[in-house]
Order: C-alpha cells, then sequence, then structure tokens
C-alpha cells in the first residue's frame, strides 16, 4: 500500500519547503520515502511542482498518478488533474482560485488567510503540511519537533507562529477529510536518512577524506559544493569557488600533486572546460576526480532538467590517448561507496576519474538506511622512504604502469618533476620517439588491470532471464520496478545494469545478451549511448533502444507499456 502526493504552483511559493519538511516527518513516523522535483530555470512564477511517494519501505522511483494533489495555483489544478486518482483529494486555497462546480475532491484550505492569521502569509506552506499529515492520519508532534529545530536560532515567536500554523492547516483540513489515506509505518521511526543525491556525494567525498574542493557553480552539481562549503569549519575541508571551471580543474589538480585528495563538481557544459585540464592529468598522471553531473545540452540546454547526453563525451573527452575511468550514480545507497570507490582508483592509478550523476539523481531525495562508513577506504597509495630507488623517478617505466609516487618535499634531496610536454622517467622534457613509445605504453598499461577493477553490472530479475532491460546510472530505480511489472505479467524478466562503465565490464554482458529472445537498452538520450559502447566493446547489439530526451526521467509504465507494445507487435 503507497499514498502518492504531487504539489505544484510557481517557483518562490515553497512547494521544497512543504516537501521537505513532510518528508522529514515521515520518515520520523517510520515510513519510506522518496521525492522528486521538476522545475523551471528561473527564480520566481513558471510552473514548478514535486512527487512524493509513501510507502512502508522506501520505494524506488517516483511515478505520475497522485492520491493528493496539493494546488498551490490554478495552473497546477488545469495541468496534473487528470493524474488525480478518482478517489483522490485535492488540497487547494479558495481565496486563490475555484474548482470547477462537477469537482467533488476538493479539500478547501485558506492558506493564506490562516497563514496571516498565524502571524505572517510567508507560513502557507506550513499551513499546507499541516493539512497533510491529517489527510494521511498522522498527528503533528513530529512535525512541530521538526519545526523547533529548524528555528531554533529564530526568536520564540517564530517556533510558535510556525507551530500554530501547523495546527490552523490540520484543523481546516481535518474537518473535511480526516484520515482518508492511511499506510502502516515500515520500522521504528528517526533511523533512516532523508538525504538527495548531491548530499550523498558530498557526504561521501568528506568522509572518503577529500580536503579540498573548487568548483564553478554549475546546476545540477551545485548542491555538492554547497554541502562541503556547510561543513568546511567544523571538518577542515577547503572549498574554493573558483572564477570559472578551467580555473577549478588547475586548482584541483594543483592540490592533488600536493597529496591532498582532492574533487570537482561540474555538468557537461563545464566539463567541456575542463578537458585541456583532464588531458593535463592524464600526461602528469595526477590523481583528479571529477563529478559531472548530467543536464540536456547542447550549449546551456534545459539547466534544470535531466538526462543521460554525456557518456560518449567524458569517455572520449580529452587530446590524445591516456586511461581514465568512467563510474556512475545508480541509486543512494550504491552511490556513497562508489564515489569512495572513485577516489581509490584515482589515487592508486594516478588518472582521472569521472563520476557521472544527473539532475534525477542529484536533486532526488529518498529515506535510506544510515551508511556503513567502515567501508570507506582511504588508501592513497603514496610510495613510502623503502618503496622507490634513489634517485627519485616520478614516472619510473614499471610492468604495470603505475609508477612511484610521494608528496612533493616530503623526502630532502629528491626532485619532483612534473611537466605538461612527454617526459623520460624523471619527468625532463624529451623529444625522442623511443622514450615516446614507452611512456605512452606505461600509461596505457594501467588500463588491462583498471579493466579488473569494474565491477559487473547488476542482475535484478530472473537469473535466467527472456527478457533483458540493459541501464545505467539513475534509471536504476525504476527499471527495478519496470522489472517487477513486467515479471508478473509476462515472461521472465530482469535487469542488467551499469554502474562501472569504463573500462565496459564485460562477462555478464556476454553470457546473457546471446541467451535471451529479447534485449532492450533504455536510456535518457537521444542516442543510445551505453548501446553504442557494447556493440563497440563487445560486437553484441543490445537490442531494442528505448530511448527519453524530453528533460524528464522515465516513469515506470513508459517502459513497461515499450516493452509490452514491442511483444505484440
Amino acid at each position: 500500500m503507497e499514498v502518492n502526493i504531487l504539489i505544484g504552483g510557481a517557483a518562490g511559493q515553497g512547494m521544497e519547503t512543504v516537501m521537505t519538511l513532510l518528508g522529514k516527518t515521515l520518515v520520523r513516523e517510520g515510513y519510506g520515502i522518496i521525492y522528486s522535483k521538476d522545475y523551471m530555470s528561473r527564480v520566481r512564477g513558471g510552473h514548478n511542482f514535486s512527487r512524493l511517494r509513501i510507502a512502508s519501505d522506501s520505494p524506488w522511483t517516483t511515478i505520475e498518478s497522485a492520491d493528493i494533489l496539493v494546488a498551490l495555483n490554478e495552473e497546477t489544478y488545469e495541468y496534473h488533474r487528470e493524474l488525480l486518482s478518482p478517489s483522490g483529494k485535492i488540497i487547494y486555497d479558495p481565496g486563490l482560485f475555484r474548482m470547477p462546480f462537477s469537482e467533488d475532491r476538493g479539500v478547501p484550505v485558506e492558506l493564506e488567510e490562516l497563514a496571516k492569521k498565524a502571524g505572517g502569509a510567508i507560513m502557507a506552506n506550513t499551513v499546507a503540511l499541516g493539512a497533510l499529515l491529517v489527510l494521511l492520519g498522522l498527528q503533528t508532534e513530529k512535525a512541530e519537533q521538526l519545526l523547533k529545530e529548524i528555528f531554533f536560532d529564530k526568536e520564540k515567536e517564530v517556533v510558535d507562529n510556525n507551530v500554530q500554523a501547523l495546527q490552523f492547516g490540520y484543523e481546516a483540513a481535518g474537518r473535511v477529510c480526516n484520515a482518508c489515506f492511511y499506510i502502516p509505518p515500515g520500522g521504528p521511526g528517526g533511523e533512516k536518512l532523508f538525504i538527495d543525491g548531491n548530499q550523498v556525494l558530498g557526504m561521501s567525498a568528506l568522509a572518503g577524506g577529500c580536503r579540498f574542493m573548487s568548483a564553478y557553480p554549475m546546476t545540477p552539481s551545485t548542491g555538492i559544493m554547497n554541502y562541503l562549503a556547510a561543513k568546511s569549519s567544523e571538518q577542515d575541508v577547503v572549498v574554493e569557488q573558483a572564477e570559472d571551471e578551467i580555473a577549478a580543474i588547475n586548482m584541483v589538480l594543483g592540490a592533488s600533486y600536493a597529496g591532498v585528495r582532492a574533487l570537482t563538481a561540474t555538468s557537461g557544459g563545464g566539463f567541456a572546460l575542463m578537458v585541456e585540464g583532464l588531458s593535463l592529468a592524464g600526461m602528469t598522471e595526477t590523481p583528479l576526480v571529477i563529478i559531472v553531473a548530467m543536464r540536456p545540452g547542447p550549449a546551456t540546454g534545459l539547466p534544470t532538467r535531466t538526462e543521460q547526453g554525456d557518456l560518449g563525451f567524458v569517455i572520449h573527452a580529452g587530446h590524445g590517448e591516456f586511461p581514465r575511468v568512467v563510474l556512475s550514480a545508480t541509486s543512494h545507497e550504491d552511490a556513497f561507496y562508489r564515489l569512495n570507490k572513485a577516489f581509490e582508483l584515482a589515487d592508486k592509478y594516478q588518472t582521472p576519474v569521472i563520476f557521472l550523476s544527473d539532475q534525477n539523481f542529484a536533486d532526488t531525495h529518498r529515506s535510506v538506511e544510515p551508511f556503513d562508513f567502515s567501508r570507506l577506504g582511504y588508501n592513497r597509495a603514496l610510495a613510502g622512504e623503502n618503496q622507490f630507488a634513489r634517485p627519485y623517478l616520478r614516472y619510473r617505466f614499471t610492468e604495470s604502469g603505475i609508477s612511484p609516487r610521494i608528496v612533493p618535499g616530503r623526502y630532502p634531496g629528491e626532485v619532483f618533476l612534473a611537466d605538461s610536454d612527454e617526459h623520460d622517467e624523471k619527468g625532463n622534457i624529451i623529444e625522442d620517439s623511443s622514450t615516446r613509445i614507452k611512456m605512452a605504453d606505461k600509461r596505457m598499461r594501467k588500463l588491462a588491470t583498471l579493466a579488473d577493477e569494474m565491477d559487473e553490472p547488476d542482475l535484478y530479475g530472473d537469473a535466467r532471464p527472456e527478457r533483458l532491460l540493459i541501464g545505467w546510472g539513475s534509471t536504476y530505480g525504476v527499471l527495478r520496478e519496470a522489472v517487477d511489472a513486467l515479471s508478473a505479467a509476462g515472461p521472465k524478466t530482469a535487469m542488467l545494469h551499469f554502474s562501472d562503465i569504463w573500462p565496459l565490464p564485460q562477462k555478464r554482458l556476454k553470457e546473457l545478451l546471446p541467451a535471451v529472445q529479447k534485449a532492450y537498452c533504455v536510456e535518457n538520450n537521444a542516442g543510445g549511448q551505453l548501446a553504442a559502447l557494447i556493440r563497440q566493446e563487445t560486437g553484441h547489439t543490445a537490442g531494442r533502444l528505448i530511448l527519453k530526451y524530453d528533460g524528464r526521467p522515465f516513469m515506470p509504465h513508459e517502459i513497461v507499456e515499450e516493452v509490452e507494445k514491442d511483444g505484440r507487435s
């Protein structure tokens, strides 16, 4: 059993506040929550909306239909009324607009007037929170405690006014619909985190020993920088807002060169500016972690929407040939540990690691079990005093391709050379062809061992499926739900989902693709970039493409309908 809530209005009306407060309250009550946002690229106005799905256990994705619609303006009602279930309810302010005479699902709550009565119109979102709680059959105690925590540094009057606004909304909606929707909580309240994707990545970076971040703000990656900046004083981490992405990547390279675990984050347009720095990391063999939170392009594209359009770009970005790793964020739980893997691989192999996220992952809140910090590594792979021959050769030829790396200045008398030109083992610039070949071969030898470090894609569903859905990144949750629905209604179905993408892990692909009757590659892009990569690397075709590139994430029913339509044809 579950309840789905959609709240919509114009930017600036406080939708995010309502959903965040409601989500945190529900988690404290013991429910599983997922909350996603659809918002326009403007500070005020336009039409924005958010979806929140409530169940006993944490859902994997939001869905299109709604049981409760909170319409903060008439436009929201007109846009979304068709998505409301027949037994659904609509919370609206009769002081702002009137429902049609034929609409009998309305729950009128004078949001603005009640907020003013409590102390100010700014608290209309708190009134809406109270109305939602009574429809869900919940009391207000945990929400009141949450308000007290949020406004702990404000005057007592602010707290009291918000608690009053909460009660006004609760009472007004309760006169129309008290406990119209109820689901039993899944466990003890307060044990889970309620966190969005950017916060997950920021927490992982901090816990994994990252002590320097430089970035230029670019949606949808900015939340990572905000998270680390908020922790900078208490956690001894330096966060620098650079003047542009070129400066950002070069600052991170400098910090990494000096021995600090460092990070930058951007989106596709910013990564385009970083590409020369990426190649510099490849030549100097400097550890580098870049989070690329994708959004639709080209150019500015749709700044606040989602897409998986940069996979091919990040794999091939940079001039010349050098090894790199590409990992991706799938679920909140996995991404916390996988970003730490990115840092570990960057240090071990002295190479760039690109971690792909997107707006769908970055801005989606989900309730998750507390993370296990003991699983995180901090292996800097630095050579100790007895692990390198003197004189020190920064780029010494080795069988693995990994040369000894020390922190400059740590060992007296040892000179550390690094240059963007091709160089010899010491780091001196060279021009001869034999050294060039040996050095290029040394760097590229890392790829063979890196391939062994890549995790095989997650297989979910039937172990011997007739139908196989293939995906990567943030489509993980929606594909899980599609597999469950397809398996219940038809032939055996499974999902093969990639977190580690480059070098491409191939074992499960080569086992499953020839054996299934039908395969589908599901991607949020127009070209089927993972499917092309699979064909390039394995020679196998990933089956029919199911693509979506309107800037919105997939919904489970869209995938199910495409697969079933193909089965009928």
